[in-house]
């Protein structure tokens, strides 16, 4: 059965008449009438797509659209570029092939919100190997981004925290509060959210859930019941998932995001009543992760978020991943610790005030991003100018280093 006659298949039974999203949608219907070996097919053509990824080391792949240009592109060493060598699709090809991989309510998520989450898993030799994808509109046509899961986690050690940092993220010193992994889209937060679980799935005798969307790491259960829970597969919401999970036993909830205020509230709400929590937020910093929680909640409800948040906030990492001198990708954090000042300074809402604490309280642990890229600046990991580049406060960094304008 060829591939390129089920794509043609498809193809003449679009109508001519049609465009935007009721193209896409007729395509989703017309999907639906092949028969499983044509799906086996297009399934097998777009696990071709992923294992030339592995083949090239590449972390991305992006097709569809108008804007990869009939190709697929991968991105080796932070490096995007188009793949020649496996040939061209072209738009309504990628139309059907990307829908192909998704089941009838996946695909009306897709409609609706016109972008859709999604994991994806593959068998090679033996092994699984994971994927996160993300599904969305093109000038009216679908497009693809996936990423590559490293089914390796990286040991919580070489995250290179202060033992003070270490024990808050750690089950065992505390039993509660609420902890932020914070950064850009693609800055490692999952790989350091994967690490701080890995290393309590072996030291604590514990029930961890986390709630995704999607989920990418499936960690084996040690010491750890660990339920891994896709929001869309598995539950409905961030929200719900975190409700549920109060009636589920957990010591530590794992919420993926926190993209909303009801999410938000709830996981505020959740961490109040006595529970671990650790959550991402996309924020460059402390101060702007603590700014981002209270704003996005109802103004009048901001004061008891404030208080709230005061109370139940432990710890709040921020990190970025900077091009290092022997190519890799070096990792910067920012680290605050809940402390009595810090804790004052948000319910009175000084906010600006805690960059200065946390510069002030290494011995305690807490490190500011310019900081922590003098250092790695120091210690021949990375550049001058990727130092100044990648720093929040360009002109503290500066200063850090000497250099005055």
């Amino acid at each position: 059965m060829d591939y390129k006659n089920i794509i043609d298949k498809v193809k003449n039974s679009i109508p001519r008449n049609v465009d935007g999203v009721e193209k896409i949608v007729i395509i989703g219907d017309e999907i639906e009438r092949l028969s499983s070996q044509e799906m086996l097919v297009l399934k097998g053509k777009f696990e071709s797509l992923l294992e030339k990824m592995i083949e090239k080391n590449a972390s991305d792949i992006d097709i569809g659209g108008w804007g990869c240009g009939k190709f697929a592109w991968y991105r080796v060493n932070d490096r995007k570029n188009p793949e020649e060598n496996i040939g061209e699709f072209d738009i309504i090809e990628t139309d059907i092939l990307l829908q192909s991989m998704f089941i009838k309510k996946q695909r009306e998520v897709l409609y609706k919100k016109k972008n859709l989450d999604f994991s994806y898993q593959i068998d090679i030799n033996g092994g699984y190997i994971r994927f996160r994808g993300d599904v969305y509109f093109d000038l009216n046509h679908i497009c693809l981004n996936i990423r590559f899961i490293s089914s390796k986690i990286r040991p919580f050690n070489d995250l290179g925290f202060h033992p003070n940092v270490s024990k808050v993220l750690n089950l065992t010193y505390e039993k509660s509060g609420l902890i932020l992994i914070t950064g850009v889209t693609g800055s490692g937060k999952s790989s350091t959210l994967d690490s701080i679980i890995d290393a309590n799935n072996k030291t604590v005798d514990a029930h961890i859930i986390i709630i995704a969307s999607p989920v990418e790491t499936i960690h084996k259960p040690n010491r750890c019941i660990i339920r891994h829970r896709e929001v869309g597969r598995d539950v409905e919401s961030f929200k719900e998932g975190t409700i549920q999970a109060l009636r589920q036993d957990p010591d530590i909830i794992v919420v993926g995001e926190m993209r909303d205020s009801d999410t938000i509230m709830t996981v505020l709400e959740v961490t109040d009543s006595g529970h671990k929590v650790f959550s991402t937020l996309h924020t460059a910093s402390a101060v702007e992760s603590i700014d981002r929680i209270i704003a996005e909640c109802p103004s009048q409800e901001q004061e008891r978020v404030r208080t709230r948040l005061a109370d139940t906030l432990q710890c709040v990492i921020s990190q970025k991943l900077i091009p290092g001198l022997d190519k890799k990708l070096v990792l910067a954090k920012e680290v605050m610790l809940m402390i009595p000042p810090i804790k004052a300074a948000i319910k009175n809402n000084n906010i600006s005030e805690i960059y200065q604490m946390i510069n002030e309280s290494s011995d305690k642990g807490m490190i500011t991003l310019e900081k922590d890229l003098l250092m790695l600046y120091k210690q021949n990991k990375i550049s001058l100018e990727n130092a100044i580049n990648y720093a929040n406060n360009k002109k503290r960094m500066n200063e850090l280093l000497g250099i005055f304008n």
